[in-house]
C-alpha cells in the first residue's frame, strides 16, 4: 500500500511538472508565456527588460539580430515545432523550414497565417519586411520573396527569439 501511495505521489509530481513545462519551458519567470492564449499581449519593453534575458531582449524588443551562422537552429534539421521564446506563440513546424545560406533558421510559411505580421522595414538603408509575432510583437526577422515553392517567401529569423521542441518529446 505505502509503495502504491509513493509511486502516485510521484507520478502526480511527474504530471504537474509536465504540464508547467508545457506551458512555460524556458523562462519560469515569464507570466506571459502561454503557448495555449493567443491573446494579443500589451507589454511595455520596461516590463519586459525585466523579464527576459538580455540577448532575448535586444533582438526581440530592439530589433537586434545575431550574427549570420551563429544561432543554434541555423543548421537544425530534427521535426518539431518552432515557438516565440518569449511569449510561447506557435510560430513554425520543421516541415517549413528549409536549408538557406543565409546563416539563420528559413521557414517557406508560418504555422497559421495569423501567427506573425508584417511591418515595412526601411532602417540601415534597405527595404524590408519586418516579421513580429502577433501575440506579443517581438521582433522575429525577416520575410524575403527568394525562397523556395510553395510560397517563394524566405522567413529569415533569429535563432535566439525562438524555441525549439522535438516531435515526440
Amino acid at each position: 500500500m505505502k509503495t502504491t501511495f509513493f509511486f502516485s505521489v510521484i507520478f502526480g509530481l511527474s504530471f504537474l511538472t509536465n504540464c508547467t513545462n508545457a506551458q512555460n519551458p524556458m523562462n519560469n519567470k515569464n507570466p506571459y508565456y502561454s503557448r495555449i492564449d493567443t491573446h494579443h499581449l500589451n507589454v511595455k519593453n520596461d516590463e519586459w527588460k525585466k523579464i527576459l534575458p538580455s540577448e532575448i531582449y535586444s533582438i526581440a524588443r530592439v530589433q537586434g539580430t545575431e550574427f549570420a551562422f551563429s544561432g543554434k537552429y541555423w543548421k537544425t534539421d530534427v521535426k518539431g515545432d518552432y515557438y516565440c521564446a518569449v511569449c510561447g506563440n506557435h510560430l513554425f513546424k520543421s516541415t517549413a523550414k528549409f536549408a538557406s545560406s543565409c546563416g539563420w533558421p528559413s521557414f517557406f510559411e508560418s504555422i497559421r497565417p495569423d501567427a506573425v505580421k508584417y511591418t515595412p522595414d526601411h532602417t540601415h538603408g534597405m527595404d524590408r519586411t519586418e516579421v513580429t509575432c502577433s501575440r506579443c510583437d517581438s521582433h522575429l526577422g525577416h520575410v524575403f520573396d527568394d525562397g523556395p515553392l510553395p510560397t517563394r517567401k524566405r522567413f529569415c529569423m533569429n535563432s535566439a527569439v525562438l524555441e525549439f521542441e522535438p516531435e515526440n518529446k
